[in-house]
């Protein structure tokens, strides 16, 4: 049974989840757009008995009359969609983001125009930015790793 973890930018928020995820979707509507400050949502369902918050729990926003919105008080990283049809977790929080792909887009009359055509954009890897060099080498992370640390468990929550 695949184990999955993940949390929020800072570490303050941390979860993990058992067995299979559900379906992993994008949604375009402008309510997640707003909640993400992105072009849209990447969402994973999740079984809400196979999700344990192993370090605190998101704060939480009513975003409609049917959905609350989790998000890590300390540093805004969006982390769930909560309504009556299930849990959805954003894609971007699991420690190992690029296992979950997404299979279906919702809320497409949304979706802003040139949504389609970023993959045309010019595209640079960070090192080839060279008028940002500077600033990159002289930037320090406090990004929580991409891992659970010792103080969460060590290994007992690493995915395999």
């Amino acid at each position: 049974m695949r184990l999955w973890t993940g949390g929020c930018q800072c570490g303050a928020v941390r979860f993990r989840a058992c067995g299979e995820l559900g379906t992993a979707s994008i949604c375009h509507c402008r309510m997640c757009q707003k909640a993400f400050g992105s072009f849209y949502a990447p969402l994973v369902s999740v079984a809400v008995d196979a999700l344990v918050w192993t370090k605190r729990e998101p704060k939480r926003f009513q975003s409609s009359n049917h959905v609350r919105r989790g998000f890590c008080e300390e540093c805004g990283t969006p982390l769930t969609y909560e309504a009556p049809d299930g849990l959805g977790v954003s894609i971007g929080a699991f420690d190992d983001a690029a296992a979950v792909v997404p299979t279906v887009q919702y809320g497409i009359e949304g979706r802003l125009r040139y949504v389609d055509s970023l993959a045309a954009l010019p595209a640079l890897r960070t090192e080839e930015d060279i008028v940002a060099a500077a600033f990159l080498s002289s930037l320090v992370s406090r990004q929580h790793p991409d891992h659970p640390t010792a103080d969460e468990g060590g290994g007992e929550d690493a995915s395999p």
